[in-house]
């Protein structure tokens, strides 16, 4: 058995699915798949960090999780994906008076 990479992944598992949800062709017998980049690893590895970044996780982990060497570089690419300053602040002040008025 082979390990488990971004390539054998996509080919064997993720490609196959793509296509029995319907949102990729199925190939004729002896051809690839169709290229799916919207719809690839990359879309799912983005997917990820935006779900992580949405809950507040802080850049600096989630470049971790992505095994980006440069946190400048994952906060260039999902920037705009992070809630805003004044939103976070809001959720912060939320939470405290939510507690405070609990009985």
């Amino acid at each position: 058995m082979g390990s488990f990479g971004e390539a054998t992944s996509n080919i064997h598992e993720w490609k196959p699915a793509l296509a029995a949800a319907g949102l990729i062709p199925t190939p004729e017998l002896g051809e690839p798949y169709a290229s799916a980049r919207q719809h690839g690893m990359h879309a799912l590895r983005h997917f990820y960090a935006s779900v992580l970044l949405d809950a507040g996780e802080s850049i600096k982990a989630v470049s971790e999780y992505l095994g980006h060497s440069d946190p400048a570089m994952t906060l260039r690419v999902y920037a705009h994906l992070m809630p805003s300053s004044s939103e976070r602040a809001r959720r912060a002040l939320d939470g405290v008076f939510d507690t405070a008025q609990e009985p």
